[in-house]
Order: structure tokens, then C-alpha cells, then sequence
């Protein structure tokens, strides 16, 4: 059947070619890239291990994240499956005393939030918090992404109830206090922060329900 170039025909079918064309260059592309994505999430994951350890910092190499992480960190099998949003743990021997973490996601304001938090095995006091990844808004909710307010939760001492409180009337630049059990909110993303408290008491939770059985 041929169909005239200035016909409804022509248009539609050489517009459903196109379409077809295109997809399976992006469905190719997607199927080459696939394997560097993977290696790129993997690479960032490992890292914010170490960093919620506080065995690295980002200046370091592929190369010495990864042999590090190989020989430092253990990834352990019993994950609290009942603690919601918990999907990993990991323990590591630092100075001769020993820490464990959880990767834990929770609800944000505009998607997911996940973190590695990192605390002793009592979970009394938090080694530190990366926030892997989220959606929140830039410059608002984002800024939990941001070094001065993960910086805060290093070191923090846990307040009752195996909490820390996330204080929306603090300066916005940072609670100093390691003995308070408080860290200041983000100007302008109370939602967001309260977010952030929640995955953190939940990643408290997981993690000292397996540093018990270290």
C-alpha cells in the first residue's frame, strides 16, 4: 500500500516509525549503561558506609573506597526484617571496638529518604548519618543532603526513648551539643526534617536490636 507524503496515512506512519526508532536507541542505551549505573550505586552506597563509620571522606578514590570497604566492613545477614524500612547492616571493628550501621529508608515530603546510620552496638550514641539519597526540595527539604547538617548527628548522644529530637527551634546552622540528644532542623523544612527524625529512630531501633546479637 503506498500512501501520498501530504496524506493523514503517511503522517502516521512515518511518525509511529520514528517513535519505534527511538525507543530501541534508548532501550539499547539504557541496556549498555545499565551495568555502569549499577557500579556507580554500588560505589556511592559503599561509600556512605564508610563515611556513616567515619572511615572516609569523599576526596578518597574508587580504588581505596572499595578495597577499604572489602576490608573493613562486614555485611551482615541478620537485618531485623520487622523493623519497617530496614534493608541492610553492616558492622565494622574501628580501634578495637566494634559498630554497627542499617541502611534504612522512610517517607520524605516528595519521595523516599534513605540513609546508613551508624551508632555502637547499644546504640547509646551515633557514629554517623549519610543520607543516600532523596527527593526533597533543593534548598529546602534538600539540605539534609548537605555536610553541616549530617556533621551534627556524629557523635550525638541518644536522648530517651532511643530517639534523637530533630529541634525546628534551634539556629538552623547546627546544634554543637553532643550530650543534648537534639540536632538543629532545616530552615523552612519542618516537614522534612521530622521525616528525617523518624528514619533515624527507626534505624536506632534496628540497630540496637543487632548490636545485641554481635
Amino acid at each position: 500500500m503506498k500512501f501520498k507524503k501530504d496524506s493523514i496515512g503517511y503522517t502516521i506512519v512515518f511518525t509511529f516509525i520514528v517513535c519505534m526508532l527511538f525507543v530501541v536507541i534508548l532501550a539499547a542505551a539504557n541496556q549498555l549503561t545499565l551495568p555502569m549505573a549499577e557500579a556507580n550505586k554500588s560505589f556511592a552506597a559503599h561509600l556512605a558506609v564508610l563515611k556513616a563509620f567515619g572511615l572516609a571522606d569523599a576526596s578518597m578514590s574508587r580504588t581505596e573506597v572499595e578495597s577499604l570497604y572489602s576490608t573493613k566492613v562486614r555485611e551482615l545477614d541478620n537485618a531485623p526484617g520487622d523493623i519497617k524500612g530496614v534493608t541492610a547492616a553492616y558492622a565494622a571493628d574501628i580501634d578495637g571496638s566494634a559498630f554497627v550501621a542499617v541502611k534504612v529508608t522512610g517517607a520524605g515530603l516528595w519521595g523516599s529518604i534513605t540513609a546508613i546510620l551508624a551508632t555502637d552496638p547499644a546504640a547509646s550514641r551515633i557514629r554517623g548519618l549519610e543520607i543516600l539519597d532523596q527527593q526533597e526540595t533543593p534548598g529546602l527539604g534538600g539540605r539534609i543532603g548537605e555536610d553541616w547538617f549530617q556533621a551534627q548527628f556524629k557523635g550525638e548522644k541518644v536522648g530517651p526513648g532511643g530517639t534523637v529530637k530533630v529541634d525546628q527551634n534551634g539556629t538552623g546552622k547546627g546544634d554543637p551539643d553532643k550530650e543534648n540528644g537534639r540536632v538543629d532542623a532545616v530552615t523552612g523544612a519542618s516537614r522534612t526534617s521530622d521525616f528525617v527524625a523518624r528514619i533515624v529512630a527507626d534505624g536506632l531501633s534496628a540497630t540496637a536490636k543487632i548490636g545485641g546479637s554481635l
